[in-house]
């Protein structure tokens, strides 16, 4: 497995420079857990991590330090720092806080930009095509982007850094999902009738959807873990 990872990060230390900050390295790591590089559990090895990205303690620590923030990565007491494996409370709560937050931007419909509005439809023709060639990983992406979306039509950073959050998250919860067909496929034509009534303006049958699309996917994903478990 090590080599494995290695090997993957081998071309993200040649976008690494001496003076790379813990930031740059935290978007690296932050991407390739949610590409499912380093699987939920995962222990992070500073050793080996230091080695792959040549970068110094100080810098992989700060990483460390932002991504637990996010709630990506945990430390244990004498164990060292892990991927996050999130339970079924965890998901509850992140779909709590989710339909606050994305249907309270749904609201905002009336007074949102054209350019946010675009980056709706334009997520909406992302998954289109990537479930078209059978790239359900891309279709992931393009769910989550979608989602943001939503959340940016707030017209609020803090709603939307908050939403960017609990995406990143909630990806963590995606990778024990065996099958991303099965996880995505049913939310394709989901998405697509959300972003219509978003784009007929009303904002209330959107809303009324997006909380009913919340229901159907908290509840596959506490079946897939309580499978998984």
């Amino acid at each position: 497995m090590i080599e494995e990872w290695g090997a993957r990060l081998a071309g993200d230390r040649a976008l690494l420079d001496r003076g790379s900050t813990a930031e740059r390295v935290a978007d690296i790591l932050r991407q390739r857990i949610t590409e499912g590089v380093f699987l939920p559990g995962t222990r992070l090895s500073e050793e080996n991590l230091r080695e792959a990205l040549g970068i110094s303690r100080n810098t992989l620590r700060e990483a460390f330090r932002l991504l637990s923030h996010e709630g990506l990565l945990e430390h244990q007491l004498n164990r060292g720092v892990f991927v996050r494996l999130l339970s079924e409370d965890d998901i509850r709560d992140l779909y709590a806080i989710r339909r606050i937050l994305e249907c309270g931007a749904l609201r905002n419909l009336p007074s949102a930009s054209p350019a946010d509005r675009a980056r709706v439809g334009a997520a909406i023709d992302a998954a289109d095509e990537a479930a078209a060639r059978g790239d359900w990983p891309a279709v992931g992406t393009a769910n989550m982007r979608f989602h943001q979306a939503i959340a940016d039509l707030a017209g609020s950073r803090r709603v939307a850094e908050a939403v960017r959050a609990l995406l990143a998250e909630l990806r963590l919860v995606f990778l024990v999902v065996a099958d991303p067909r099965q996880l995505h496929e049913p939310y394709v034509a989901a998405n697509r009738a959300l972003a219509d009534l978003l784009a007929a303006g009303d904002a209330r049958a959107a809303e009324e959807a997006l909380q009913r699309y919340f229901d159907d996917a908290e509840a596959q994903l506490l079946a897939a873990y309580a499978a998984a478990g």
